[in-house]
């Protein structure tokens, strides 16, 4: 295979480049503004949920949606699941209304096909099935089957609700924007723990809570890993960004070149293969999967997906109203505080706060006692973020049912066909 030429890819960039870039996209300064969310769904039949569906009519059905005039961002994911981002919006309330309606115009095209969106973070029964093939997604394949399974279920299977919120606005002293990166990934944990959906994969209850969050934890030795706390964020990250391997270096052709061990740092200082532009760095970026992603905004990756039609909201009003109402936030902050103990000093979501979270969600005594004083704060918050009725009503019976009982989603999923095994 020839050598990519290097023109065609941009300009090289220069390693003080690159570490200036990192630290000002990735961390923008202000108060916060604005929220997202990216919803996936695994795609089932409506009546059959047991069987994959077939290659054909998922694509025929792609191709539909495709036609539809959605207010979200609209793309499908290696294995067939559908993803909505929806653009970022002033309010909860606006978030909310703009991607519920995109969800209905969603449903209402894939009826008649015979299929629905399922809510769950794993697909429990099918294994892993790509459907697309491209560059980016064989090199992905490749790269993680140099590590085991859990590349192709991560890529194929897995199903989540993301929350996306500003960085926030700089604060006096070292750590800078620490405070609130400290939150997210001391929050984070109890989101993963109250809303863990994904209990069984290859047809046996695995017992994990969120089996999802498993397989994410294990792609590779530094993928999926957060930077050290306690250091401040955007030095963490640039730090994190380029020390991290090069999953593959794009070509003109297929296939890319797939480097054993090569770090985007080592990349730009010895130009092998050809030398790295700023295009290579915003595409080395979109493959590092740590629970928080810096990306202007902060991105919480950690929740599953949720069961029923509406149940997407409660994860996105929580999270929304524990980080943008200040009252809330300040309050939060202090609860979560000494979960960074039971954290210890190893990288989320490798240490024990996220391993039990994952495992045992909401019966780890710990967590459970965060999560209830955090849902109703939630709760305490959300009329003042604006929060519908409907909304404020769903979070409260959320945490009726699932929270205050110290239970999770997971704790209920039932496959009629494993029948009522219980998690252990």
């Amino acid at each position: 295979m020839h050598p990519p030429d290097a023109r065609s890819f941009g300009h090289p960039i220069e390693e003080a480049e690159a570490e200036d870039l990192l630290r000002c996209i990735c961390f923008k300064n202000g108060p916060p503004r604005f929220v997202g969310v990216e919803v996936e769904w695994l795609v089932h039949e409506l009546e059959r949920p047991d069987r994959p569906v077939p290659a054909g009519r998922l694509v025929a059905a792609h191709d539909q949606i495709r036609a539809l005039q959605l207010n979200s961002a609209l793309t499908f994911e290696p294995g067939g699941q559908l993803e909505l981002s929806s653009p970022p919006a002033a309010s909860l309330m606006e978030c909310i209304d703009s991607v519920a309606a995109d969800l209905d115009a969603v449903r209402t095209a894939l009826r008649p096909a015979g299929l629905t969106l399922s809510g769950i973070g794993l697909d429990p029964l099918n294994p892993p099935r790509r459907l697309l093939h491209e560059p980016r997604y064989d090199a992905m394949e490749a790269y993680f089957d140099r590590t085991g399974a859990s590349g192709r279920a991560m890529m194929c299977s897995s199903a989540s609700v993301q929350v996306c919120l500003d960085a926030g606005a700089e604060e006096p002293g070292p750590l800078g924007h620490g405070r609130r990166w400290q939150l997210a990934h001391l929050l984070g944990a109890v989101l993963m723990a109250s809303f863990a959906n994904s209990p069984v994969q290859g047809g046996r209850y695995t017992g994990w809570r969120s089996t999802r969050q498993a397989v994410w934890s294990s792609l590779d030795a530094v993928r999926p890993l957060a930077p050290p706390l306690g250091v401040e964020p955007r030095s963490a990250w640039t730090a994190h960004a380029l020390d991290a391997p090069v999953m593959c270096i794009r070509g003109d052709g297929d296939p890319w070149e797939l480097p054993d061990g090569l770090t985007f740092r080592q990349w730009i200082r010895s130009g092998v293969v050809r030398p790295p532009t700023r295009q290579d760095l915003d595409y080395h970026l979109t493959t590092l999967f740590p629970p928080v992603r810096p990306r202007g905004h902060l991105e919480l990756r950690m929740i599953d997906a949720q069961p029923g039609d509406d149940g997407w909201m409660v994860p996105l009003a929580v999270t929304t109203a524990l980080f943008d109402d200040p009252e809330a936030a300040e309050t939060v902050y202090r609860v979560v505080k000494p979960l960074a103990e039971y954290a210890g000093s190893r990288p989320a979501p490798r240490n024990p706060l996220w391993t039990n979270a994952a495992r045992h969600g909401l019966a780890d005594p710990e967590l459970h006692a965060a999560a209830t004083t955090c849902f109703a704060v939630a709760l305490e918050a959300l009329p003042r973020i604006g929060a519908s009725p409907a909304v404020q009503d769903a979070v409260a019976a959320f945490n009726e049912h699932y929270v205050l009982r110290g239970r999770c989603p997971a704790d209920e999923l039932r496959i009629p066909s494993l029948g009522k095994e219980p998690i252990r």
